[in-house]
């Protein structure tokens, strides 16, 4: 005697709403000037800027500026010595200023958000900012170099690097963290 078996197959679609977070605000880059169409001169996505951008603190607080976009707290002058990532590190841990000793050194996107896209189009002692360095040594900032600076982002692909900004222009790329690049403290405001 032959069975013949059946199997039956009930689908059954449910609809399920799913909540998520809200995505952060991205900033707008500064770029102002269009270059092609589409491009972000063109659209300018992102938060406006706030006038002013960076506010030095009062007080106890004068050796430090706050970035009225992120809500970063940014040591005034960063430090002139520069060092291995490893040092970077230690060095923006042991930090305490402006009343706060929870500083360290910023990720790869903190870093990133002092870079104005059009530095250049940006006046700087009566002339023409020529880097990014110099354009933030106008915003309340001392002594900041045009040279790179640590962020606390390893490289994932090969974790002996770790990602850094290049101040004069804003390039962003990795080097050996035995290499020496300037500190800049941050810490989350209030």
């Amino acid at each position: 005697m032959l069975r013949t078996i059946f199997f039956v197959v009930l689908l059954v679609f449910v609809r399920v709403s799913l909540s998520y977070a809200a995505p952060a605000d991205i900033p707008k880059t500064g770029q102002a000037t269009v270059s092609a169409t589409g491009d972000d001169g063109d659209l300018k996505k992102g938060v406006a800027w706030p006038s002013p951008r960076f506010t030095v603190g009062a007080g106890a607080e004068s050796d430090c500026v706050t970035d009225n976009l992120t809500g970063l707290m940014w040591v005034k002058t960063p430090d002139s010595t520069p060092r291995t990532w490893q040092a970077a590190l230690d060095h923006a841990d042991a930090l305490s200023l402006c009343g706060h000793t929870d500083w360290r050194l910023p990720n790869i996107n903190e870093l990133e958000s002092l870079v104005h896209a059009e530095y250049t189009k940006e006046t700087c002692s009566g002339s023409p900012c020529t880097t990014n360095a110099a354009w933030l040594n106008t915003q309340g900032f001392t002594n900041v170099q045009a040279s790179f600076y640590w962020s606390s982002t390893t490289y994932a692909a090969y974790t002996p690097y770790a990602w850094f900004v290049y101040m004069i222009i804003g390039y962003v790329n990795i080097d050996d963290k035995t290499g020496n690049s300037y500190v800049w403290p941050v810490r989350s405001g209030q």
